[in-house]
């Protein structure tokens, strides 16, 4: 991979804090997600994207076929690649997201 897993910074408390903690949680499981997501020309990996809202944050594929893609278990893929790429992401990586969250939230109180 090479690059930094999370680019933005979380910064100190308030709503503005709050959404960065949650785009860094979204951004890790879109990384991690990236490399299961099933690739032929690399398409549908590149529609990968993280937003935030007022209260969550999510990670979202964009191509026509994402949804089938992720939800079609008998489709054969490349090795390392595979359906349900977002969910075993979300689900595999439910620990890491909850320490990137709480090392912000310390972060946020001088802890």
């Amino acid at each position: 991979m090479g690059k930094p897993p999370h680019p933005v910074a979380p910064a100190a408390g308030g709503r503005d804090g709050a959404n960065r903690v949650r785009l860094l949680a979204a951004e890790h499981v879109l990384q991690v997600s990236n490399t299961r997501v099933p690739i032929e020309e690399g398409t549908l990996e590149r529609s990968g994207a993280t937003s935030i809202g007022d209260l969550e944050a999510s990670t979202s594929y964009s191509t026509p076929y994402a949804a089938r893609q992720h939800e079609e278990l008998t489709w054969q893929h490349d090795k390392g690649r595979r359906s349900k790429f977002l969910e075993s992401a979300s689900i595999d990586e439910k620990d890491t997201v909850a320490a990137i969250m709480a090392k912000a939230a310390r972060d946020a109180l001088g802890q």
